[in-house]
């Protein structure tokens, strides 16, 4: 008798971490997102979006990212991989490549072309770029490809890199109002997407004003509407009501980025996705990642104290509480697993801090780099400035050669000028972050930022406060806190409540996630865990 209650306990053990996998796992980052944003608008949150999340899942409430540049393709590629650039090769959104010697984008790719209602460069678009696994690819080579995976995004980076190189569909919107893929997925949009899209859900939002959630008294953690530190929203006066639709019939519905409802139709969208390929409908762990970008236009526009961005937070917590509800009902409490981060967070209007006392200024990226020339011509005789961009500046060997110059001359000699520049903090030269030992801290965010084959000859890291943008709105990009400290909560599945203010960088999440899932690292990571989860 001992021995069968022995056996049915064993049983009943084993069953039990049979069960623990979820059947589901969601990833959800919101573009351009501050911790702080979490608590500056917490009074405000309803009970069942944010806060629900903050009070039953575990949040981690000191996560940065480890690298420079903080950019959104370079963002969401680290969080899946698990890695940074220098081993995923992500290095921009965009950037000079200095072994092709030509400009890319992270996602480019000539080989493919556009699937559904977009443009022809619209859908030209691959994870092929990516040169490390992710944490969706190490699922479907754990399940022999029985999972599903599926990315969506307003972006296409934003759909295409957190789902790896061997997801079933990334989805992200075009201008036309459709959501659209490339060949790389498939020949032919699955019928619920080309569906999806003849019902041309979008402009259920565009024909109608944006106006405010909530009550005016209630924005008051944010400037007054129409401050000077907000610029244009499509060029018509950044105050309260907006009319949609007079945006969309004066240009197109990509308007759509740039207002909060554009969030709530990735919302609608992934609902669908999940409803037509039956995610979490089996016993075989499905992966659905979600990326929010209009908190990014609308940050980059009209900037981070403007109630406009906080108004689309208020939203953005119905839009994750109505989610949360549908998961419940259709996947089951118990059966998901879900991750909430950014990829980046984002600097004050520099105007803004200006105005209050604290010496910084906006630089404008095409004057410093035509500085950049007059003084090489002024030094050398010839210009020899290649490029500049992503605070990598790549030098031109044919008229160095001309000239007959040495690369140590002309890299000694740039470094001497950039320091004398108010708005320059340090100068690296290539063979500096190659040695990097650690010891310089903002040295090693560059190291693991930097790829020798296809970055620049020198980086520069400007001094805080100061920022590559316009004087009004606000951008990202540098390693200091303002632009790494983001948001982190697991929720669901085998994730029990709890706060952590250890610090942690974006990079554990994929090995975290493949330990929680009990398969194979992302194999360019460190493999650093956030252990607090793990323990029961």
């Amino acid at each position: 008798m001992k021995k069968l209650v022995v056996f049915f306990l064993l049983a009943g053990i084993l069953n039990g971490f049979a069960q623990q996998k979820p059947k589901l796992v969601i990833g959800i980052v919101v573009d351009q997102m501050k911790t702080e944003y979490l608590y500056r608008f917490y009074d405000d949150f309803s009970e069942n979006g944010f806060k629900r999340l903050m009070t039953n899942g575990y949040t981690f409430q000191n996560t940065h990212y480890n690298y420079m540049p903080t950019y959104t393709g370079p963002g969401h590629a680290s969080i899946y991989t698990g890695t940074t650039p220098s081993v995923h090769g992500i290095v921009g959104n965009e950037w000079f490549n200095r072994s092709s010697q030509t400009e890319m984008y992270c996602t480019d790719d000539a080989n493919v072309v556009t699937i559904g209602d977009g443009t022809e460069s619209e859908g030209k678009m691959s994870p092929k770029n990516l040169q490390s696994t992710t944490i969706t690819d190490e699922l479907k080579l754990a399940t022999n490809f029985k999972s599903k995976v599926i990315g969506i995004s307003l972006k296409d980076r934003g759909a295409i890199l957190p789902a790896g190189h061997f997801a079933d569909w990334a989805f992200w919107y075009s201008k036309t109002g459709a959501f659209i893929s490339s060949t790389y997925y498939g020949q032919e949009l699955p019928t619920w997407v080309t569906t999806f899209n003849n019902e041309k859900n979008y402009l259920a939002y565009l024909e109608k004003d944006w106006t405010l959630l909530k009550d005016k008294s209630i924005y008051n953690e944010s400037l007054n509407d129409n401050n000077p530190y907000e610029g244009k929203l499509y060029q018509k006066t950044p105050f309260f009501p907006y009319s949609l639709k007079g945006m969309y019939e004066s240009n197109d519905a990509g308007v759509l980025r740039a207002t909060p409802f554009g969030n709530n139709l990735i919302v609608d969208f992934a609902k669908k996705a999940i409803e037509k390929e039956g995610l979490g409908k089996d016993n075989t762990t499905d992966f659905l990642t979600m990326s929010f970008s209009s908190t990014d236009y609308i940050g980059h526009i009209l900037g981070p104290r403007s109630i406009e961005l906080q108004d689309t937070y208020l939203r953005l917590d119905e839009s994750i509480a109505d989610f949360l509800n549908y998961l419940d009902k259709t996947v089951g409490k118990d059966n998901y697993l879900l991750f909430l981060t950014a990829d980046h967070a984002g600097a004050e209007n520099v105007t803004y801090l200006k105005d209050n006392k604290y010496d910084v200024t906006n630089i404008n990226t095409y004057s410093f780099r035509k500085e950049l020339s007059d003084f090489s011509v002024k030094t050398f005789g010839v210009d020899v400035v290649k490029n500049y961009s992503n605070f990598n500046l790549f030098f031109d060997r044919d008229s160095m050669a001309k000239k007959s110059l040495k690369l140590e001359t002309i890299k000694e000699t740039f470094k001497t000028f950039l320091y004398t520049q108010k708005f320059i903090k340090r100068v690296y030269t290539e063979e500096e972050v190659l040695a990097s030992s650690g010891a310089d801290f903002y040295l090693n965010f560059i190291a693991k930022g930097y790829d020798p084959v296809q970055n620049g000859d020198i980086v520069i890291l400007e001094k805080p406060g100061y920022i590559e943008y316009s004087a009004t709105g606000t951008s990202h990009g540098t390693p200091y806190t303002y632009d790494t400290h983001v948001p982190l909560i697991f929720y669901g599945n085998g994730i029990k409540k709890g706060e952590s203010y250890d610090k942690k960088d974006i990079t554990q999440i994929a090995p975290t996630l493949s330990q929680l899932l009990k398969i194979t690292y992302p194999n360019g990571t460190e493999a650093i865990l956030l252990e607090e989860i793990l323990k029961k």
